[in-house]
């Protein structure tokens, strides 16, 4: 073992562990802290026996076992933990060395930090990382932005213990400067929440509209993972679907269906908001998830809400195809405002952010990770200033042939009172973009009529704004608080 360890990392949860696993796979010698220094012992003297980890039992002591420039990464729980820590650190380091957060932060957080970690003369990364325990330990996608001085320095290490694409490119660049590489994974996250909702409403038609049992669904699942909806998510909703409990019944059947999460699809939809980008998709999966904690309620409201039984008299085979095409064209919809997401950040916050290349980054390792990401990877890479997803050659060819099944499937789930908020969403938005004309005219001339708050014509240059005295009993003063 070296006297000088090449990284050390604090926080030896099951992610810090396996990222230090990897790390030294690679060839990287690795100083680890926790501040349960049990957890360094327990380590250290198991899975870890017998490789290039160093064990610390101080802050103090993990910095002196460094290599300058030292590189100090945390994987420790998101928010006052992490200024607490960095706030520890920050007087045992000295100029050039670099201090890391690879927790699920929120981008605002990380702009904060990294001008507070650079105003002592030190660099900051935060760095999504993506992939769940697996990725962590074999090979996760990782998104780092922060000061851009400090890429250098732990390009050849990340970019090690990254996943890599088929002609091994690795799932890890950098993204941009102060909180560019959280805002890239919180957006991923939200994606995340996207794909997953748009498969469970596929599986609820399928159960309840068709009557399929979960050994046919399965055999549909597996089928689709071998056509463009190849990905993490739609193969271990195969196994999930082939998963028997001890008594031979499957066991997706006899989990509550009240789903959990832990903020991320919240902070991208609120960010959405903020930025005045419609995000309907994550939004309503964000939503989706509070209705299923309704869970008493629920079972109250069945009691007394009607609605339809479901009955389906069609051709089933012809209806799984639509299925599938109302869930591909769904998941185009949902990249393509997450990425309308990412344009409206980068402009605000002066980030040079690579659209192809973050398709990439997601490309292995990650939740996310398919090959449909490669189709946004090569519509980047033909037009760097493509304004929306839908726009390109490719996923417009996509739209056109997806959307007479993409129709039915919604309007066969709402006669048959099976709720579709995500997929049916995404067909509103679709809609709403190729329309040349909204319905907006009328709500500006009410916006006007109540508030004064004026309006443009179509028949006079933009830029100038129009006020009426509807009733004759208001003035000519009109509001300022007009915003497109």
């Amino acid at each position: 073992m070296k006297a000088l360890s090449d990284i050390g990392l604090i926080g030896l949860a099951v992610m810090g562990e396996n990222l230090v696993l990897n790390m030294e796979s690679k060839g990287f010698q690795v100083s680890v802290f926790n501040r349960s220094t049990n957890k360094v012992d327990n380590f250290v003297n198991g899975r870890a026996k017998g490789k290039n980890i160093k064990g610390t039992h101080s802050l103090k002591e993990l910095v002196q076992s460094l290599e300058r420039p030292r590189k100090v990464m945390m994987m420790i729980k998101a928010g006052n933990a992490v200024d607490t820590t960095i706030e520890s650190l920050i007087p045992l380091l000295e100029a050039g060395d670099i201090i890391i957060d690879g927790g699920n932060t929120h981008y605002p957080d990380t702009n904060r930090r990294t001008q507070l970690v650079e105003s002592k003369g030190l660099l900051y990364i935060g760095t999504g990382v993506s992939g769940g325990e697996e990725g962590a330990l074999l090979g996760p996608s990782i998104m780092p932005g922060g000061s851009p001085k400090a890429w250098p320095a732990v390009k050849p290490i990340f970019q090690a213990i990254s996943a890599k694409v088929e002609d091994g490119t690795p799932c890890c660049d950098w993204v941009g400067e102060n909180g560019a590489g959280h805002f890239v994974k919180m957006v991923h996250n939200g994606i995340e929440y996207g794909d997953m909702q748009l498969i469970n409403e596929a599986y609820h038609i399928m159960k309840d509209v068709l009557g399929m049992s979960a050994d046919e669904m399965h055999e549909t699942f597996k089928t689709w993972n071998e056509g463009p909806l190849d990905s993490y998510l739609i193969e271990i909703t195969r196994d999930i679907l082939a998963y028997k409990d001890e008594d031979g019944a499957p066991l997706v059947d006899k989990i509550l269906d009240t789903a959990g999460q832990k903020g991320t699809g919240k902070w991208t939809a609120v960010t959405a908001l903020d930025h005045g980008i419609p995000l309907t998709l994550i939004g309503e999966a964000v939503f989706s998830r509070c209705l299923s904690a309704l869970k008493e309620e629920r079972v109250a409201a069945s009691k007394t809400l009607k609605g339809p039984k479901p009955e389906f008299k069609g051709d089933k085979k012809q209806f799984l195809k639509d299925i599938e095409s109302a869930l591909y064209a769904s998941k185009v919809v949902s990249y393509a405002q997450g990425y309308a997401l990412m344009a409206a950040a980068a402009k605000e916050y002066g980030w040079k952010l690579n659209y192809g290349g973050i398709a990439l980054m997601w490309r292995g390792g990650c939740i996310i990770r398919s090959a449909f990401l490669s189709k946004i990877k090569d519509a980047f890479d033909k037009n760097e200033n493509l304004t929306n997803l839908l726009l390109d050659p490719f996923f417009k060819d996509v739209m056109d042939k997806a959307q007479q099944g993409w129709r039915n499937v919604v309007a066969t789930a709402v006669m048959n009172g099976i709720p579709t908020p995500a997929i049916a969403t995404a067909l509103n938005y679709f809609d709403g973009y190729r329309s040349e004309r909204l319905p907006a005219n009328l709500l500006q001339a009410q916006r006007d009529y109540f508030g004064a708050h004026t309006y443009e014509r179509v028949d006079k240059p933009r830029g100038e704004f129009f006020h009426t005295n509807w009733t004759g009993r208001g003035g000519s003063t009109a509001s300022t608080t007009y915003n497109a």
